[in-house]
């Protein structure tokens, strides 16, 4: 490689960084705005600005008649099933963030990474050993340390966190499969698709229209943070490859942490920093030692 494209390359990456991080305050920023809006509307009505908000966002860009063969996807059961995996996580978040502070929530959904290490084995081939199970085992330790059952009783919006971490990574492993064989934008269309189906049914039930400008900015945000974030994620991956920027999906942490302390003045406590550095840590050990093995994990989200 000459200096040239070794410069060329170099730039490529800190690019795909950059995106990276926008993607993840973008994320942050819609569980910020879900939250906020939770606070006097049902959850189910923030779903469904989420996700038919984004789906016609991104209609307008891509849809099948500016882009041939958008619908073309390979399996498109796996495409449906990766999309309810991920209207099954955006069910349990925004039901989660009405309850639990924004940096309690993101700790405990960041195990998703270690769970989808224990079921690739069985669903992928890609079988863990003793050193990788022992980091996921403190990752869980982790998870409990932000939780610490029994101290002072756990609230039940819990379950519903662990629940979203669970539905995120099925979703990141059909992520995996989808993507071997189908674009990033057939992906993306088929994601909005089928959860604006889904959802579309629910939404009259639930609809309450508000009567402030505050709240239709925070309905905007939702939708736009939604699909801006997916879009951002989708443009680091073809800039840079998953092991370089995968690890930058933890700064969303510190967006949650600094968006929870300025909007909803929330201070997180010694226990839910130390668990969350306790998860971070984990799942950086884990991208460490699939970097080694040129197999990086999807650094995909759900929101």
């Amino acid at each position: 490689m000459t200096r040239k494209s070794a410069t060329v390359e170099t730039r490529r990456r800190l690019v795909g960084i950059v995106l990276m991080l926008g993607a993840v305050a973008c994320f942050a920023c819609l569980d910020a705005s879900a939250k906020w809006l939770n606070r006097t509307m049902d959850p189910l009505q923030t779903v469904s600005v989420r996700y038919i908000g984004s789906f016609l966002l991104v209609g307008a860009f891509f849809n099948p008649w500016t882009r041939r063969g958008l619908l073309r996807a390979h399996s498109l059961w796996r495409q449906c099933a990766r999309a309810c995996f991920l209207v099954v996580a955006t069910l349990c978040a925004f039901s989660a963030l009405r309850y639990l502070p924004l940096t309690e929530f993101t700790s405990i959904t960041f195990s998703s990474p270690l769970i989808v290490a224990l079921i690739a084995g069985p669903l992928l081939g890609e079988w863990i050993g003793i050193q990788r199970l022992v980091a996921v085992l403190i990752g869980f330790a982790g998870v409990l340390v932000v939780t610490r059952p029994g101290s002072h009783g756990v609230h039940p919006a819990v379950i519903l966190a662990v629940g979203t971490a669970c539905a995120n990574a099925l979703y990141s492993v059909a992520t995996r499969l989808v993507a071997a064989h189908d674009s990033p934008e057939t992906t993306l269309f088929y994601t909005g698709l089928v959860g604006s189906i889904l959802i579309l049914p629910v939404a009259p039930f639930v609809w309450a229209t508000p009567t402030s400008a505050p709240v239709w900015l925070a309905m905007a945000g939702v939708a736009g943070f939604g699909a801006l974030g997916h879009w951002l994620l989708i443009l680091a991956h073809k800039r840079a490859p998953a092991s370089i920027v995968a690890p930058f999906f933890y700064a969303q942490l510190l967006w949650a942490t600094l968006l929870g302390w300025l909007v909803f003045g929330e201070v997180p406590d010694r226990w839910t920093l130390i668990g969350g550095a306790i998860v971070m840590g984990s799942g950086l050990y884990l991208l460490s030692r699939e970097r080694a093995k040129h197999k990086p994990p999807s650094a995909d989200v759900s929101a």
